[in-house]
């Protein structure tokens, strides 16, 4: 992440972000990404920080095969989710 994207978030900065020395990425939390949040009438996975994502994420075009990848590769997590959430 950049400094930019840093800025970018906002308020919820301090929240979504971990630094590790002067390197700063987005915080985990339960496997996954801590923008993303469990919609609930879809039991899928979105961002919540959507408009303000860090080019990384924004990089990561959807259905590319690096998306599908991921998907594949993480496909468990909103259930995952979705049962702490409830």
């Amino acid at each position: 992440m950049t400094g930019d994207d840093h800025a970018l978030l906002g308020d919820r900065a301090d929240e979504l972000v971990r630094f590790d020395g002067n390197r700063a990425y987005m915080r985990m939390v339960d496997g996954h990404c801590a923008a993303l949040r469990v919609e609930r009438s879809s039991g899928q996975l979105v961002c919540s920080t959507y408009e303000t994502r860090p080019q990384t994420c924004r990089d990561l075009a959807r259905s590319s095969g690096a998306c599908l990848g991921e998907i594949a590769s993480k496909h468990d997590r909103p259930v995952h989710a979705l049962k702490l959430a409830y």
